[in-house]
């Protein structure tokens, strides 16, 4: 289903600064290039798709389309991730050495020695130091607290309530130091390997338990954040007995930050347990709806050719909206992947894939004048982005750089079809060829300007490697083009349609 997302007037800023000069890998589009232009100027495309024709005084549009990209290329939040003892590593650059398309890591922080008493400051400083590694290196992190490696079914202990709870307000200031490296946190802490089941203390057949869990790790992260439950009947007796819908999602609720980890997927008729066996499409249907706007993803822990296979796991991963699974487990799982020629487009789908098709952008405005910008994108991922983020037009070139944050929210961009529309007003700014740009940085400040963590569409020749943005193409301001204008107009700005 095709969903329009229409801009209303929002506030914008302005920023000026140079150029930012191209690499290798970041092909800018020329407005005459033969790639980007439909022939017959505005024919066809979206002029003559029947959306919104321009407002008098406005630039007259062009259509320009875009090539679909099959190549893999990292993107933050989402696809293959590695366990690593994050607390062991000085340097994370050997990861993408062996796999140049991951950008997660998992990591547990074990807390077995402190079962007892409180984790050590020097525990604590370790973990910073970890996570400013991730940071280094450009890596987002699936975080796990837990008091043990299982085994199953006769699991070391995990620990009381009453020190789960201090535990967690001890990691309290460093996981609201760390949301731009975060990018989730599962539940953790009960049962073995913190997955919820067999504790020894009984803290994962305790509703009451269970949640004071949950609300204490809630509070403890930024509210931009969210955590993963392992089972879906626990999911549902915490947020309310219905999955999450659109009316739900997003609120910065409780409710609407708990995700789903499946940690035996595709493993067996159940996954393991998973669902529970007298109702697992009963389940399976519940954790589809939910995972449409909550963070979802996992490992395989067994073979089972019935539901692991290329297909059927393809077909499970887009049910569940999977943005993320482990590389290293099931060992035997992954090499199946690869041997049956699976692996890559898995590596393509896993969370979102953004691809442009065709877009509508003048070649030619007035310094001060107005013009819309129609795009029309798929994803073609198993999800969403699970996290917030801007969505900025930018506009660069010899009078400066000029960016305006649109109202959309990423997060809404379920797989399928999509529009975008805004209609800009231009700073009276000087004459000369200019870019305009879509770029979707980290919603955080600390690493909003690194192109680590920021997305790239799925297009040929449109990614800026060295700005982190996606090129729409090159306009010209010429003061004898045709349209109104503002000579008193100083920022790049949103107006009404």
């Amino acid at each position: 289903m095709r969903r329009l997302l229409v801009i209303a007037i929002l506030s914008s800023l302005c920023f000026a600064c140079d150029p930012t000069p191209e690499d290798s890998d970041a092909g800018r589009l020329d407005g005459g290039d033969p790639r980007i232009d439909a022939p017959g100027g505005t024919d066809g495309g979206l002029d003559a798709g029947g959306l919104d024709a321009p407002i008098d005084g406005d630039a007259p549009g062009r259509t320009r389309s875009y090539t679909r990209s099959t190549a893999r290329f990292t993107n933050p939040e989402r696809g293959f991730y590695r366990a690593v003892d994050l607390l062991a590593e000085s340097d994370l650059s050997w990861l993408r050495d062996e796999h140049p398309y991951d950008s997660l890591v998992y990591t547990y922080l074990h807390l077995d020695d402190f079962r007892d008493r409180a984790i050590p400051a020097a525990t604590l400083s370790a973990l910073q130091d970890a996570l400013d590694v991730a940071r280094d290196d450009g890596f987002e992190v699936i975080l796990r607290f837990a008091y043990n490696e299982g085994p199953y079914p006769d699991s070391e202990p995990d620990a009381p309530l009453s020190r789960i709870e201090e535990h967690i307000t001890q990691v309290t200031p460093i996981l609201a130091a760390n949301t731009d490296v975060i990018a989730v946190v599962q539940a953790g802490f009960i049962g073995a390997w913190g997955e919820w089941h067999t504790s020894t203390n009984d803290l994962d057949t305790d509703p009451v338990a269970r949640r004071a869990v949950i609300t204490a790790l809630l509070a403890a992260l930024s509210s931009t954040r969210s955590t993963q439950v392992r089972y879906p009947p626990y999911i549902a007796d915490l947020i309310g007995g219905e999955p999450l819908d659109a009316s739900r999602a997003w609120d910065g609720s409780f409710e609407s930050r708990i995700g789903f980890h499946n940690d035996c997927f595709v493993s067996s008729n159940t996954d393991v347990g998973t669902y529970p066996g007298d109702a697992v499409e009963e389940w399976r249907t519940f954790a589809s709806a939910h995972t449409a706007y909550a963070p979802s993803g996992g490992e395989t822990c067994a073979p089972f050719p019935a539901r692991s296979a290329c297909a059927p796991a393809i077909a499970e991963m887009e049910a569940m909206h999977f943005s993320f699974v482990n590389r290293d487990y099931h060992p035997t799982i992954v090499s199946d992947w690869e041997d049956d020629g699976c692996i890559e487009e898995i590596e393509r789908r896993l969370g979102y894939r953004l691809v442009l098709s065709e877009g509508s952008l003048p070649d030619a405005v007035r310094p001060g004048g107005s013009f819309v910008v129609q795009l029309s994108l798929t994803n073609e991922g198993f999800a969403a982005p699970f996290n917030p983020r801007p969505l900025r037009l930018v506009l660069q070139g010899p009078g400066g750089r000029f960016e305006v944050t649109l109202p959309n929210d990423v997060r809404q961009w379920l797989p399928g079809e999509h529009e975008l529309i805004a209609r800009l007003g231009l700073p009276a700014l000087a004459e000369g060829e200019y870019t305009l740009s879509l770029w979707l940085p980290s919603s955080e400040a600390s690493v909003m300007s690194s192109p680590a963590f920021s997305i790239r569409l799925a297009n040929e020749d449109v990614w800026d490697a060295s700005a982190g943005s996606n090129v729409l193409g090159t306009l010209t301001i010429d003061a004898s083009a045709p349209g109104t204008f503002d000579p008193s107009a100083t920022e790049l700005r949103l107006l009404p349609r």
